[in-house]
């Protein structure tokens, strides 16, 4: 019973429940507001049409290519991101050698963590407009480099992603017991092999965890995808091969449409900007479910 703690212990115990309460309330007013909102103006439509450029957004288009945005940009992210961090991890918690550079790379991975994305997009920005990566992005008709496009938002992108997947692995890691290593050095497996047919399998709970929340992580995201992918209503390739034509061509992502429809934006399509958030947030919870069973 609390009624002996210290008068201290039991109003902090209290103040934990009040905060623990209070964000669940906060969660359930978002989720519920934007059900109601959302439904209200969502229709079936939406889903299968494209946006259509035209100054009244309320009543014409959908959000279609938004949708296939968002859906290839995490894409692109999670290839990449998932075999870096988890590379990244396996190396941090069973090797960290040279010490130094162990330290140097943990620091950088808790730095990206911490940086806004804005900065992420900006300094993307600067990289992929290098004449070097030209083959990434659109060029102007002088040989000036966008660095715009799919890919580089992607693989910006999974700089977001990349601390969570490794942090989660390396909890998983963390807590494989040491005797499972013993046993299997004990049977004449090596230390890579031992990685890759004990430790691995044993933490994919871990690195599926850590792969849907960065997932989440780049689906949510808006300033990278207004600097590095354009954040234009419709995809719009490159001409050439199909896929690389949209690889290195614009688009948009959900997040990006509602911004622009929404009153923070140009407020042409407030209905619009409530619908896709109401799908985005649909999106959201679903990953956040996955990744609690």
């Amino acid at each position: 019973s609390i009624s002996s703690w210290p008068l201290s212990d039991r109003i902090a115990y209290g103040l934990c429940w009040a905060a623990g309460i209070a964000l669940c309330l906060i969660a359930g007013w978002i989720v519920l507001y934007m059900a109601i909102k959302g439904v209200s103006y969502l229709k079936p439509s939406l889903l299968v049409q494209s946006p259509v450029g035209s100054p009244n957004q309320s009543s014409s288009g959908g959000f279609l290519d938004p949708i296939e945005g968002t859906f290839l940009v995490t894409a692109i992210g999670i290839v990449v991101a998932a075999p870096l961090g988890v590379a990244v991890a396996v190396w941090l918690s069973e090797y960290a050698r040279p010490a130094g550079l162990a330290r140097a790379v943990e620091s950088g991975v808790e730095t990206i963590a911490g940086t806004p994305s804005v900065v992420l997009a900006i300094f993307g920005l600067l990289v992929f407009s290098k004449s070097f990566l030209a083959f990434l992005s659109q060029t102007s008709a002088g040989g000036a480099v966008f660095g715009r496009s799919f890919l580089t938002a992607g693989l910006t992108m999974a700089l977001l992603a990349i601390p969570l997947i490794v942090g989660s692995t390396r909890e998983g890691l963390a807590q494989i017991p040491a005797h499972l290593r013993e046993a299997s050095y004990a049977l004449g497996k090596t230390k890579v092999t031992t990685i890759r047919r004990v430790l691995l399998p044993s933490v994919r709970p871990s690195i599926a965890s850590g792969i849907t929340l960065g997932m989440g992580r780049i689906i949510g995201d808006t300033a990278i995808i207004v600097i590095l992918l354009g954040a234009s209503l419709r995809l719009e390739g490159t001409g050439g091969a199909p896929v690389l034509s949209i690889l290195r061509g614009t688009g948009s992502t959900l997040t990006s449409y509602v911004k622009e429809n929404s009153p923070a934006g140009e407020g042409n399509a407030p209905q619009k900007a409530y619908a896709a958030a109401f799908v985005l947030l649909v999106v959201v919870i679903g990953l956040n479910a996955i990744v609690a069973r």
